[in-house]
């Protein structure tokens, strides 16, 4: 595995693997460091489809709306460059901020909409999806990869990324993964490290009460403030305060009340000093992703 730092060699690298093999395709995995195995799940999604995978490592000061989130963010380039190669990463990009915001940087990315407007980009701020949108774009276009890979667990930056995508005309597949979870169900975060042992028996209520949600659509419950009431009612059981627990629609994320087709059911949640997603996908019709028959699936829970 080799480590560039700057897009100039990173397209170089890139140049140098396609004149070889004219033919080769470049899957990206844009992550922002402190590595676990939901990230090296998207590596091995890459590495079944793509000849050339190449990973990014950019804590991306723009999409933070806390100075006190990004200050706390881990970073351990050195741990997640050796589980980057054991994971079968052939390049890998990690860039400064001064590279990626060059000096006199003045463009951005911006996604109108309901897309952006709810959920995350309700809580914390329009800057956030901007933030996300720009550094995105700007790694497709250095690395111009045939696919790129993305947790579902992120359902609505993946779908904003999808939108951005389409909407900017880049020649990139855009490929969701399953979100991956720990064998207690906690899905997998950077952030978890931060979690007491007390805090992490109390997060455990976010995807029992997804849980709980899913059953009762299951069982035939189509109101969504039904299935709310369901929810909250386990996170305050367990002390979980939800900064949203929502129901919409997963292409537009305008709001549903009833389940009169596929509903996204997504949850935030800050346990302690820690801030969780989390999200299910229910009603009828409802599917993993649109790659589901395309990309093969990584199970849920790792061994």
């Amino acid at each position: 595995m080799k480590i560039v730092r700057t897009v100039a060699a990173l397209r170089a690298e890139l140049r140098e693997a396609r004149a070889v093999r004219p033919a080769a395709t470049v899957g990206l995995v844009p992550t922002m460091g402190a590595l676990h195995e939901g990230h090296l799940s998207l590596v091995r999604a890459a590495r079944r489809n793509d000849d050339v995978v190449v990973m990014s490592i950019f804590v991306n000061p723009t999409q933070f709306t806390e100075a006190a989130d990004l200050a706390a963010y881990p970073r351990q380039e050195a741990g997640d460059a050796a589980l980057a190669e054991r994971a079968g990463v052939d390049l890998l990009f990690a860039p400064d901020a001064a590279e990626m915001y060059r000096e006199g940087h003045m463009t951005g990315v911006h996604v109108e909409g309901p897309l952006t407007a709810t959920l995350e980009g309700a809580v914390r701020g329009s800057a956030h999806f901007d933030g996300m949108a720009t550094i995105v774009t700007k790694l497709l276009l250095a690395a111009l990869p045939d696919a790129a890979y993305f947790g579902e667990k992120d359902a609505q930056q993946l779908r904003v990324v999808r939108r951005m995508v389409a909407d900017l005309g880049i020649p990139t597949r855009i490929v969701g993964c399953p979100t991956s979870r720990d064998d207690d169900g906690l899905a997998r975060s950077s952030r978890n490290v931060r979690l007491s042992p007390e805090e992490r028996s109390r997060a455990l209520a976010i995807p029992r009460a997804l849980e709980a949600i899913a059953s009762a659509a299951l069982l035939g419950e189509t109101r969504t403030a039904e299935l709310f009431a369901r929810g909250e009612e386990i996170l305050i059981a367990s002390g979980v305060s939800a900064e949203y627990l929502a129901f919409v629609d997963p292409d537009s994320f305008a709001p549903r009340e009833r389940l009169d087709g596929p509903v996204l059911c997504a949850v935030a949640a800050r346990v302690g000093e820690v801030r969780l997603i989390d999200n299910v996908l229910l009603g009828a019709g409802a599917t993993a992703d649109s790659d589901a028959e395309t990309i093969p699936r990584t199970p849920t829970k790792e061994p």
